[in-house]
C-alpha cells in the first residue's frame, strides 16, 4: 500500500472525522481521480510535437495518454475538426496516490522561488485544478532531452461537498497551499 493512502486511513480520516462531525467513515472526502492535461495548439503545424510530449507524459505518469481532438472547427486558429490539440491521462487508483505523493513531496518544492501553491483554482465543488509552467520539475524528466518546456494542467477530483472541505482535506493529504490563500479560506 502506498504511503499516501495510509497517511489517508490513519491521519486524514479521523482528523476530517473529528472537524467535520461526519457520522461514518464513507462521509469523509477521498481522492477519486488525477487528470494530467497537456494542450498544445502547435500541434496544428508539426505532428511531431504530440509523439514527443505523449514520452514526456507517459514517463511522468507511468500510464499511456490519450489524444484530445478538435470538436469543432476554429478558422482563425487554423483548426479542422477532428485535429489533435493536446494529451491527457486519468489516474485512478495506485497510480493515482503514488502521482499525488510524487507531485506534492518531490516535485512542487522544486519549483523556482516555491512559497506554496494558490488555495484559489477551487471549482464550487471541492475539487482542484493546479497549472505548472514547465515539465521538467518531475524528477522522470531528463532535462537535456527535453525537446521545449511544456506547461499542463492536473485537476485533483474528490468526493468533498464544497470548497472549504476540499481544501481541509488536501491540506491534510499534504497539497503545500500557500499562507496567503489560507487566510482568506
Amino acid at each position: 500500500m502506498s504511503r499516501l493512502k495510509e497517511k489517508y486511513k490513519e491521519e486524514v480520516i479521523p482528523a476530517m472525522m473529528r472537524d467535520y462531525g461526519y457520522k461514518s467513515v464513507m462521509q469523509v472526502p477521498r481522492l477519486e481521480k488525477v487528470v494530467v492535461n497537456i494542450g498544445m495548439g502547435e500541434a496544428t503545424q508539426q505532428a511531431n510535437i504530440i509523439e514527443a510530449a505523449e514520452r514526456d507524459l507517459t514517463s511522468i505518469t507511468g500510464q499511456h495518454p490519450v489524444i484530445t481532438r478538435a470538436k469543432r472547427p476554429i478558422a482563425g486558429f487554423k483548426l479542422r475538426k477532428g485535429m489533435p490539440i493536446g494529451i491527457m491521462v486519468t489516474l485512478r487508483g495506485d497510480r493515482m496516490y503514488d502521482f499525488f505523493d510524487k507531485l506534492v513531496s518531490i516535485s512542487l518544492p522544486r519549483l523556482r522561488d516555491f512559497q506554496g501553491i494558490s488555495g484559489n483554482s477551487f471549482d464550487g465543488r471541492g475539487n482542484y485544478t493546479l497549472g505548472l509552467k514547465e515539465q521538467i520539475i518531475f524528477p522522470e524528466i531528463e532535462y537535456d532531452k527535453v525537446d521545449k518546456v511544456r506547461g499542463m494542467e492536473i485537476s485533483v477530483v474528490t468526493t468533498a461537498r464544497n470548497n472549504d472541505e476540499g481544501r481541509r482535506f488536501l491540506e491534510l493529504m499534504g497539497m503545500p497551499f500557500s499562507r496567503e490563500s489560507r487566510a482568506d479560506g
